[in-house]
């Protein structure tokens, strides 16, 4: 089913980690004809029979954690 992506980034050296904001408005298409959301869900299949036959809800977001081994932008900047 379609789900959103969420990203958040864990710098190893310094332990800090952080969303990455745009990612929140990223949604994963699932191809499902069955889905509401999905960009193959039949346009004239409407209330009250897609509320019976459709999944009406996105599934959990996907967590993405990229680690990365190195210190975070803002220690970066601290650095003399």
């Amino acid at each position: 089913m379609c789900h959103w992506r969420r990203v958040r980034t864990t710098y190893l050296v310094c332990r800090h980690a952080y969303d990455l904001v745009s990612s929140l408005s990223v949604q994963i298409q699932c191809d499902n004809r069955h889905c509401k959301f999905s960009s193959t869900h039949p346009s004239n299949c409407l209330p009250p029979e897609c509320l019976n036959t459709c999944w009406q809800y996105r599934q959990f977001p996907q967590q993405y954690n990229p680690q990365i081994n190195t210190l975070c932008p803002r220690c970066m900047q601290r650095l003399p």
